[in-house]
């Protein structure tokens, strides 16, 4: 069957995704879509010299304007939607009306819910529309799946990742490897769990505990929004625990929840001397520059932890990630587990393997089915039982 993929938003991950999509999806076309031509171009340059053939072709594309996207998609049988979060709920009824199923990198988890709402329309369409197949939210939801098929009853699951710098530097040992107002939504924002069965919601940068990384040492993990996606709300009753945190090096959270404590993200103008400004506005002037480092590599690692039943025993089972920048293509780590992980499901909508509908990302797939899509890709997903 002849595939047409279409790229909106034609950045980091959405290049590493159309690179995945053109070595593992065998499509006929990958068309690479952005605000900007000449972002669009060189993406489609780059993904074409990776490939080895001419298969991805450049759009200007406004996300945002429906008489603009829409012959965009028209040709295309899946897009990968890599824009910011809060654009997917205004380009997923152009997708309905162009019977392109769709995937986002998602983000926040009430925008997904909004994306959510077009179930009906996506049915009667014969599309799927599947939000948050990104990192986290996504790939650390699909180790999640794997860990609960692998148990017979599963009573806890805590899912951890980072996206880190390989050598920090004080005092925030950071390197931003996205967007920084989504940064701070994962850090302001209030995380989706199940505790004692029940859905709760928990304050971000709470609750750090200390985790050993092979390869990096002790680094902390705490509360963050997002990377849980809607799997608790789907899971509530079903397991005791499930939630996710997010790693960083030691020290990272104590001085984010400063700024988060005295109101520095808060997004209504307050007065000074020179006039009103927005704080998070100021925050991402002053903060951006400072937390890029182009000449530093990046790492990502992932954990998931499962404990239940197997065949009448207690049993915990463990699965690590830690991947790094690649020097054969120049993705970064995050750009790869972000684009990869994406492409895995677009693929896979595209093969007409998911029902038609708005699906939430843990009912579409098998955990296992996933973690096999990783390794196929040379990731290495370490697994331990005990």
């Amino acid at each position: 069957m002849s595939k047409t993929f279409a790229i909106l938003g034609s950045g980091m991950q959405g290049t590493c995704a159309a690179y995945d999509l053109a070595l593992h999806a065998s499509p006929s076309r990958i068309l690479m879509g952005d605000i900007s031509l000449e972002q669009a171009q060189r993406s489609a340059q780059r993904v074409n010299a990776l490939a080895g053939r001419s298969i991805a072709e450049a759009f200007h594309v406004d996300a945002l304007e429906p008489g603009s996207l829409r012959p965009f998609l028209e040709p295309a049988s899946v897009l990968l939607s890599c824009v910011p979060y809060w654009m997917h709920p205004r380009i997923a009824p152009v997708a309905v009306a162009t019977r392109t199923s769709m995937i986002d990198l998602g983000g926040e988890t009430a925008v997904s819910l909004e994306s959510l709402g077009f179930h009906q329309e996506a049915i009667d369409a014969g599309i799927s529309v599947v939000p948050d197949c990104g990192l986290a939210p996504g790939l650390v939801n699909d180790l999640a799946s794997y860990l609960m098929e692998e148990l017979d009853t599963t009573d806890t699951i805590r899912l951890y990742c980072g996206g880190l710098p390989q050598h920090p530097k004080p005092p925030f040992n950071y390197k931003l490897v996205f967007n920084l107002e989504g940064l701070v939504a994962e850090y302001d924002d209030d995380s989706d769990i199940i505790r004692d069965g029940k859905l709760e919601r928990v304050k971000t940068l709470t609750e750090v505990e200390m985790l050993h990384i092979d390869g990096l040492g002790e680094m902390e993990a705490f509360h963050t929004s997002g990377g849980a996606s809607t799997a608790p709300f789907t899971l509530e009753g079903k397991l005791r625990t499930y939630e996710y945190k997010t790693i960083r090096y030691p020290g990272h959270c104590a001085l984010m929840k400063v700024f988060k404590d005295f109101g520095f993200w808060g997004k209504e103008p307050v007065a000074t001397r020179s006039g009103p400004s927005v704080p998070l506005d100021l925050f991402i002037a002053l903060m951006n520059p400072q937390l890029k480092d182009d000449a530093d590599q990046d790492l990502i690692v992932v954990r998931g932890v499962g404990t239940g039943t197997k065949d009448g025993k207690p049993l915990t089972i463990q699965l690590d990630i830690l991947d790094k920048q690649d020097a054969a293509t120049g993705f970064s780590a995050m750009e790869r587990m972000t684009g990869f992980s994406a492409a895995i499901y677009a693929a896979y909508l595209g093969e007409g393997r998911a029902p038609a509908g708005c699906l939430r990302y843990e009912s579409v797939m098998t955990g296992r089915y996933f973690v096999d899509e990783l390794r196929k890709r040379g990731i290495a997903v370490t697994e331990t039982r005990s």
